[in-house]
């Protein structure tokens, strides 16, 4: 295994798999698109983007400790089939959710100003769709992060011990609903048309996989545009002023904007997680932000302790010092 990692092939996979997995998950999600059951086939392709990263975490990992089972893989599994199946499940076991909302709501919610560019070209129509999209999500991510409202919920998607392939849709399903609402309603009072939503879903789909896996990649200018690996395993960053950036789903764009961005000339962090608890069970993570004893068990403090403490830019009810002052880094 030393020699395949200082191996010319080894390096040239590390500089290819990213876009070449991205691409190929496009161009399956293309022909399924195009065919008479487009999230059936859809899902098909979307699984076996998971199988392929899930080959290459093994052959080419990121951290090796990453690899050990950590208990969790049931309840991560249960989550990505809650909030991005759930619509789905009686059809085909999936992980599409905003696809298949796009599908049943996009022809009722018809905006009575039509003000979408459908004369362009669609791929032109799709990044339009993604950029108005990313914003909504962009902001969506960063209020999970500032207010401990939100946060409650947000909490669970970092309270991972590791990234890799499988807890990428490890999502409260409120945070996901919040997510959908901000980023397709604009979509919906422009009289955006369903395929944007459909190219949007896959965007985010296959960004969301790639973003979260253990596979030791290297993503270059790349990081500049959209949400890489290198870019997600900050954002995990136990260190606060780590962890609060990088809020971008899929483009980087809003971070650039806002000044979230965050890319240091070194490796990103491995020491990820929360100083919080969640509850161990899956039913337990999904009711325990909604009592008072599981939001203090979440944010790791009593409420009353942290009144005082405010994120810079932020609202008196900010997320407070939730992340550890240290983090572990490693030689990439």
């Amino acid at each position: 295994m030393t020699e395949f990692r200082t191996s010319v092939l080894y390096r040239l996979l590390s500089w290819v798999m990213w876009p070449g997995i991205f691409c190929a998950g496009l161009t399956g999600a293309y022909f399924a698109f195009q065919s008479s059951a487009p999230l059936l086939w859809f899902n098909v392709v979307y699984f076996s983007v998971v199988a392929m990263i899930a080959l290459f975490e093994r052959l080419m990992p990121y951290e090796q400790s990453w690899l050990a089972h950590d208990g969790e893989t049931f309840n991560d599994v249960a989550h990505t089939l809650l909030n991005k199946g759930g619509v789905q499940i009686a059809a085909a076991i999936g992980a599409s959710f905003p696809i298949a909302v796009a599908t049943f709501a996009q022809p009722v919610l018809v905006s009575p100003v039509h003000l979408w560019p459908d004369h362009w070209p669609m791929v032109f129509q799709a990044l339009l769709g993604l950029v108005i999209a990313e914003f909504g999500l962009y902001f969506a991510h960063r209020l999970a992060h500032e207010h401990l409202s939100l946060w409650r919920f947000h909490a669970l998607h970092h309270s991972v011990q590791r990234l890799w392939v499988v807890n990428t849709g490890r999502f409260h399903f409120m945070d996901s609903l919040i997510k959908i609402g901000l980023s397709q309603i604009p979509l919906y009072l422009l009289g955006a048309p369903l395929p944007v939503f459909l190219w949007i879903g896959a965007v985010t789909a296959f960004v969301g996989l790639l973003t979260h896996c253990n596979m030791d990649v290297r993503t270059g200018p790349l990081d500049w545009i959209l949400s890489t690996p290198r870019l997600h395993r900050w954002h995990h960053s136990r260190v606060l002023a780590e962890g609060n950036t990088n809020y971008g789903e899929n483009l980087v764009l809003w971070d650039q904007v806002f000044g979230t961005y965050y890319n240091p000339p070194r490796p990103s962090s491995t020491d990820i997680g929360i100083t919080g608890r969640v509850a161990s069970s899956f039913w337990g993570q999904v009711v325990q932000p909604f009592s008072t004893r599981g939001y203090r068990q979440i944010i790791g403090r009593k409420p009353k302790e942290l009144q005082a403490e405010t994120i810079p830019g932020s609202s008196s009810e900010a997320l407070p010092s939730l992340l550890m002052p240290t983090a572990q880094t490693r030689t990439e």
